[in-house]
This record gives structure tokens, C-alpha cells and sequence, in this order.
């Protein structure tokens, strides 16, 4: 019994099949009894009307016969031919199961009794239903175990009763329920069968995946499971299941190579870290100590940067990022970090212009918004080398604005262009730790956008955002003016770069 119930707690498929199988048994056994009862209820319909027919006939007889010595002769032969028209339905022991009796009741002359036994307990069983002329009716006669049905007659004075044994039926009728019952419990459980194999089948399907799910481990993400050419649900579960593993691995594979540059990245500045201190300790002056403890506290600046910006970009990748949204004039936003870098740009002999609408408005985070666009042009700063053009035009769509960043520079490499946007992919010059494209790219599609990077006519790189935006208005045409920052004095460009973008 505990190796059954074992069994049965290892599988589910006898309890998915149970449900089905019972529907599908309530359904027939309903079906066989609609048919039980209309072959119950065409078999009484039959015996009623051989027993109104017979009846009709016999009264008709008796009331056309003269009443003289040979009556009874006659009437009873009429009895018996009718009553041989039925078929011999036998019992085991030989009985005649259709038992006839035939019953006239004349008042001058007395019953003519035709029939099993005496007539005394038919009498009594007639007078007790008096039955309804012409009308079948079932009586109780005592010492029978079925009913009888039974007509009456009127003809010419005399009451004529035909009766008929309803053993023949009720044995026709449990014959019938007795294989109805045989087939029936044949097909429930041919059913269960075919539905717990079919069940079974499946299931053994989804008891791969699960094998192959358990044999999946960290370190064995290349499995994947077997995917048939058809497209049922089982099929599409493991298609999507592969697909979901294929983004488990890729994401296991970027976490490990993320760990590995992190860990690479973060061991200069922690040595360099060290090392400073460990020179400090190792001298007496106070100046020197504050220079060497100002360095030590430059390097962990340096090094708590990098680890929050490693932190947003996996935040705005995994759609964690915070947003305080609000509507940001995004021509502004541009205008004011152009003025800051501008002096910056002179000193590098950059030529800066810029290609302003008026009043494009985003739906964006300020803060993050000012990260990106100084993330931008930092990367100007860092990998153009001196005398360069950097163009900045924003455009306004019907429902986006576009910030475009192009240069004249050498452009990226041909072997990180596609990649340019992903942590810590850098060029082999790099000093940095590549993820201020990954950032801008993150907190771009962040806000339901994105970012593209291209090649210039001029040789150099165009990186595109393009951000959704809101309520933005054209006031006018935009001017094009061009701000050379090179060969001017810091304060003078600055001047010139904020009075011209207003007047812009």
C-alpha cells in the first residue's frame, strides 16, 4: 500500500486524468441512461398498444358471437390466439415470462376466465384499481412480483379485461442495464488509460526540463534543452526556457567580467592608496603629511566615483534607477554645460559649435540629464586630441528631441563601435575605465530612449540621443552660430560663449 501511495505521490498523472475520466463518465452514464429509459419507455408503448389492439378485437368478438353453448368455446380460442402472438420470453427454470390473462365479466352469466391461476386475485386486484376503459394501467396482483398492465373494454353489457406480465420487459430491461453497465465501466476505464498514458507522455516531457534544470548550475550554463520541431506548449516552454537560460549565461558572463575589471580597476588606486599613506607614516614634516593624506583622499574620491557609477549603470540597466522626473528644457540644459566647458575646451584649442532649437522640453531627470551631457563632453575632452571641431545641434520632433555630438576627431576604434555602450570597453589608449558611455546609454533608455553611434563625414564619431519629450515649442527658426574657443582668453571665451547662446 506505501509503495502505491508512493507512486501516486511521483506522479501527477492519474490526478490530471481523474478529472477528464470523470466528466467522461458522468457524460456516458448519462447518455446509456436517455437511452435505457427510451427503450424502457418503447417497450411499454409496444405492450400498450398489442393490449388496446387485442382488446378492441376481442370485445368486437364477443359482442358478435351469439350467447348460446359454444361461446366460451369461441371466445376462449379468440384469447389464445392473440395471446400466442407474443413472443416466448422464458426464465431459467422454463416459465413463460409473458403470462397473458383474459377476463370477461358478464352479469347474467358470470366471469370467463382465461389466464395463470385462479381469477379470484385478479378480481380482487381489477376492483381494487378499477381501471379506465381503453386505457392502459399498471395493478398490483398479489402473488406476482411485477405488475401487470391491464385494459378494459365495454361492449354490449359485458366488461372485458386484458392483462399482460411486465417479466418479460423487466427482464429485457436489466439485461439491457447489466451490459449497459459492463460497457459503460469497459469505456471509463479504456478512457482513464488512454488519457493517463497521453498525460504521462507530457508529463515525461516536462520531466526532462526538470532533469535538465537540476543539472544546471553556475558553472554549467551552456545546457539547454532539446526543442522539437513542433509547436505545442511543451515546445514553446523549453524554446522559452532556452532563450531565458541564454540570458541567464550572458548575464553571468557580463557579471563576471564586470568583477574581474572592477577588481583589476579598483587595485591601482587602492595600492596607490597604500602606498601614499605608507610614505606619509614614513615621514615627519606636517606639510608633507597633509600633501601625502590629500592624495590618499584625492584616490578614494577617485575610486567612490567609480563604484557609484559602476552602481547607476547596473541600477538603469536592470530598470531600478530612481527618476524624479519633470519637464526640462533640454536647449537650457545644454546652453549651461556648454558655458562651463567652454573654458576647457579653449584650453585644448577645441572650435565648439553649436546648433540650438529654442524651448525643447523632455520629460527627464535634471541631475541624471546633466550627468549624460557632462559624461559626452567629458569624452571630447579626454580622447580628441587638441585643434578638433565639436558640432552640437538638438532638434525637435513630433514626439522627441535629438541631441546630436559630432566631431572631426579620430573616431572609435573599428572593434569596440559596437560595443561602445557596454561597461568597461575602452580603447587600448583609454585611461579611463569605460563607463561613461555605458552610463549615458543606461539612463538614456531609462527614460524611453536611445542612443546610436555613427561615423562622420569628417572622419570622426557622432553619438545621437534621442530622449521623449513633451510640450516642446518651436519659437523660431534656430540661428547657427559658430563659437571659435581657440586663441581666446578663458573669461573672454566664456563671456562670448554665454552672450551668444542667449542671443541664440
Amino acid at each position: 500500500m506505501s509503495k502505491l501511495s508512493r507512486l501516486l505521490r511521483a506522479t501527477a498523472a492519474w490526478r490530471i486524468s481523474i478529472w477528464p475520466t470523470l466528466a467522461y463518465a458522468l457524460g456516458t452514464a448519462i447518455t446509456f441512461s436517455i437511452i435505457y429509459f427510451l427503450v424502457a419507455q418503447g417497450i411499454r408503448e409496444r405492450s400498450d398498444a398489442w393490449l388496446s389492439g387485442e382488446a378492441e378485437v376481442l370485445a368486437h368478438v364477443s359482442a358478435g358471437i351469439p350467447r348460446d353453448r359454444l361461446y366460451n368455446r369461441v371466445v376462449r380460442e379468440v384469447a389464445e390466439l392473440a395471446m400466442h402472438e407474443l413472443p416466448q420470453q422464458r426464465n431459467a427454470a422454463g416459465q413463460n415470462l409473458n403470462s397473458v390473462f383474459f377476463l370477461e365479466e358478464d352479469p347474467k352469466d358470470g366471469p370467463l376466465w382465461l389466464g395463470p391461476g385462479s381469477d379470484d386475485v385478479f378480481l380482487k386486484a381489477i376492483a381494487r384499481a378499477n381501471p379506465v376503459g381503453g386505457v392502459p394501467q399498471s395493478i398490483k396482483v398479489e402473488g406476482w412480483a411485477t405488475r401487470f398492465r391491464v385494459v378494459a373494454q365495454n361492449e354490449g353489457g359485458r366488461t372485458i379485461y386484458l392483462g399482460l406480465s411486465g417479466r418479460g420487459a423487466v427482464k429485457t430491461l436489466n439485461s439491457l442495464a447489466r451490459r449497459f453497465l459492463a460497457v459503460w465501466g469497459a469505456t471509463v476505464l479504456l478512457g482513464f488509460l488512454i488519457s493517463y498514458m497521453s498525460v504521462r507522455r507530457t508529463l515525461c516531457r516536462v520531466e526532462q526540463i526538470t532533469e535538465t534544470v537540476a543539472r544546471i548550475g553556475s558553472e554549467e550554463l551552456g545546457e539547454r534543452l532539446p526543442e522539437p520541431s513542433d509547436s505545442d506548449e511543451i515546445s514553446r516552454l523549453a524554446k522559452t526556457f532556452n532563450h531565458m537560460l541564454d540570458r541567464i549565461q550572458s548575464s553571468v558572463n557580463q557579471l563576471r567580467s564586470v568583477t574581474d575589471t572592477v577588481a583589476h580597476d579598483l587595485k591601482s588606486p587602492v595600492t596607490s592608496i597604500r602606498g601614499t599613506l605608507e610614505s606619509a607614516l614614513s615621514k615627519e614634516p606636517e606639510d608633507t603629511w597633509r600633501d601625502s593624506v590629500g592624495e590618499a583622499i584625492e584616490g578614494l574620491d577617485k575610486l567612490t566615483q567609480l563604484l557609484n557609477t559602476v552602481l547607476d549603470v547596473a541600477e538603469a540597466q536592470a530598470g531600478a534607477l530612481t527618476l524624479n522626473r519633470r519637464d526640462v528644457d533640454l536647449s537650457d540644459v545644454v546652453k549651461r554645460l556648454v558655458e562651463i566647458y567652454q573654458p576647457s575646451m579653449g584650453e585644448r584649442q577645441h572650435e565648439l559649435v553649436i546648433d540650438l532649437a529654442e524651448d525643447v522640453v523632455v520629460v527627464a531627470d535634471p541631475s541624471l540629464l546633466n550627468r549624460v551631457l557632462g559624461n559626452l563632453l567629458e569624452n571630447e575632452l579626454a580622447h580628441l586630441p587638441a585643434g578638433c571641431q565639436i558640432r552640437i545641434r538638438l532638434l525637435s520632433h513630433e514626439d522627441s528631441a535629438e541631441l546630436t555630438i559630432e566631431d572631426n576627431g579620430p573616431g572609435f576604434p573599428p572593434d569596440i563601435v559596437s560595443r561602445a555602450f557596454e561597461r568597461f570597453v575602452k580603447g587600448k589608449h583609454s585611461t579611463g575605465h569605460g563607463l561613461g558611455l555605458a552610463f549615458v546609454d543606461a539612463v538614456v533608455q531609462a527614460h524611453g530612449g536611445c542612443t546610436k553611434i555613427s561615423g562622420s563625414v569628417n572622419g570622426g564619431a557622432v553619438i545621437t540621443l534621442s530622449l521623449p519629450s513633451h510640450g516642446f515649442q518651436v519659437a523660431h527658426e534656430p540661428s547657427k552660430p559658430i563659437f571659435s574657443s581657440a586663441n581666446q582668453p578663458a573669461n573672454e571665451r566664456k563671456h562670448s560663449m554665454y552672450a551668444k547662446a542667449q542671443r541664440s
